[in-house]
């Protein structure tokens, strides 16, 4: 059985009601992303800047991984879509400041219905194992 964890639980009012911002399954302990984009965690406005998008991005995604049970340390494969290949440089850089250790990445060149959106991201981690305080 899977765990969904809701908009409300990453500290989001209201969310799109068509996804989920995540699921943690129990036996794998695995989470799984929904696309997180570049909207500012507090205002939710989207900023202009290429590079202030890949960083809300990459904080909002941070923040869904955190109350999944998981961090950015513990991301194993990672979906970047880009709405143009120009914004590889912009993207790259700030994308290895969250993730020195380079998970598995794929970057896929999309049209996004919202021409302000520039990029979006989706991973799967590992999520931290439930504490067990006695043998069984």
């Amino acid at each position: 059985m899977a765990k969904k964890i809701l908009w409300n639980d990453v500290g989001v009012a209201k969310g799109p009601t068509f996804l989920s911002p995540a699921f943690v399954t129990s036996g794998e302990n695995l989470v799984f992303t929904s696309g997180c984009v570049g909207t500012d965690p507090k205002t939710q406005e989207l900023p202009e800047s290429l590079e202030q998008q890949t960083r809300n991005a990459l904080e909002n995604l941070k923040i869904v991984l955190e109350k999944s049970g998981s961090s950015v340390d513990q991301v194993v494969k990672v979906l970047l879509f880009v709405a143009d290949d120009s914004y590889a440089g912009v993207v790259n850089r700030v994308y290895s400041e969250f993730f020195p250790n380079s998970p598995a990445r794929s970057c896929i060149v999309v049209g996004f219905p919202n021409k302000s959106l520039k990029m979006e991201l989706e991973c799967i981690a590992v999520a931290e194992k439930p504490k067990r305080w006695f043998k069984l």
